[in-house]
This record gives structure tokens, C-alpha cells and sequence, in this order.
């Protein structure tokens, strides 16, 4: 009981560092649970890629709905449902719900970078429309990744475009690899709101 009402407490000080606009206290909110929350998320979709990507969405979602916590329910279990809900809706973000199709593509990601987007979105298999769909999705994803925070946009290009490992982005930054991962998550959640419905 003890140890419970300790987790209790530790999650409850760190909602409300958060809440005051604390990033360190996010950063450590994902390191408290991401080993927890990625264990369950894989446990469903027995991808890595996916589940590591899913579980980065689950913090991005807590995060912005924490005002909505109430405390009726601990804020693991909260936080579960959220990673569950987002692992059974499996079509979450851009690259995922994109990646199954192989467009080759040569433009830059954005203006700093010569890293593209190719052998990410298809081309053999789509029509014309589709064609032109997918190229507009791709320009709109290069234009919200020039508005980026640099930061932001570099870890994602590191990240979703490079394949590093969290080790490797850690390394290459000269940060530790929570901070790796609240970035990221701090990182899609600026491209979400600029991308809106269709980052969704």
C-alpha cells in the first residue's frame, strides 16, 4: 500500500510540474513509464517500429489531454488506455499510415536538409489520383517541417528519415536518450498541430 500511495504521489507532483510548464518533468514522465507503456503497445503489434512509434503518440496524447485528468483512476491505467486505444487505431501518423506503399520521392525534407523522402511513399501501385494525393500530402509534410523548431526538425529527420536508434540520436546530440525520446514525442506533437487533420 505504501509503495502505491508513493507512485501516487511521484505521478501527482509530476502532473503538476508539467501542468506549470515543466519539460524537465515531462522528460522524466516518459522515462517512468516508457519501458511499461512500450512492453504493453508490443505486446499488441509485435513490431518494434511500430510500438516504439506508438508509444512516443501515447505520451504526445497524455500530454495534451492532461488537463482532462482527473485522478479518478490512476494516471498509469489512464495512461495505458491511451496506448492501448492508439495501438488498436494503428493509423496515427503520417509515416506509418504511409509506409506500407512505396513511392520514390527526391525532394528535400525540408530547406536545411538534403535527406528526402524517398522509398517512403509509393508510386508503382497508385493511380493518378492517388499519385496526386500523396504529393500533396508529402509537400504538405516538407512545408510543416521547414516551420519546425530546428531542434524538432532535425530529431525527426534523425529518427523517422535516418532510422538512427534512440543510442545513436543520444550519442550524435550529446543528450541522454530520455531526452531523445520527450523530444521526439515534443517533436510530432508540433507537426500534429501543424498538420492537423492529416497528421491525424
Amino acid at each position: 500500500m505504501t509503495l502505491r500511495l508513493n507512485s501516487a504521489q511521484i505521478d501527482a507532483s509530476l502532473i503538476e510540474r508539467i501542468r506549470q510548464g515543466d519539460t524537465a518533468a515531462y522528460e522524466d514522465m516518459v522515462t517512468r513509464y516508457w519501458d511499461r507503456i512500450f512492453a504493453r503497445v508490443y505486446s499488441l503489434l509485435k513490431n518494434k517500429q511500430d510500438a516504439e512509434e506508438v508509444t512516443q503518440d501515447a505520451f504526445i496524447r497524455a500530454h495534451r489531454g492532461l488537463d482532462k485528468f482527473r485522478g479518478d483512476a490512476a494516471f498509469s491505467t489512464w495512461l495505458y488506455q491511451i496506448a492501448t486505444n492508439l495501438a488498436h487505431n494503428r493509423y496515427w501518423y503520417w509515416f506509418r499510415r504511409k509506409r506500407d506503399q512505396s513511392l520514390s520521392l527526391d525532394e528535400p525534407i525540408s530547406d536545411s536538409s538534403d535527406v528526402t523522402l524517398e522509398n517512403v511513399l509509393p508510386v508503382s501501385s497508385e493511380s493518378p489520383a492517388q499519385a496526386a494525393v500523396t504529393q500533396e500530402f508529402v509537400d504538405r509534410v516538407s512545408v510543416c517541417m521547414n516551420i519546425l523548431h530546428e531542434k524538432h526538425r532535425e530529431i525527426l529527420i534523425m529518427r523517422n528519415v535516418s532510422n538512427l536508434s534512440y543510442d545513436s540520436i543520444a550519442k550524435e546530440l550529446g543528450i541522454n536518450i530520455g531526452t531523445v525520446k520527450s523530444r521526439i514525442a515534443r517533436a510530432r506533437e508540433s507537426l500534429r498541430n501543424l498538420m492537423g487533420d492529416d497528421f491525424s
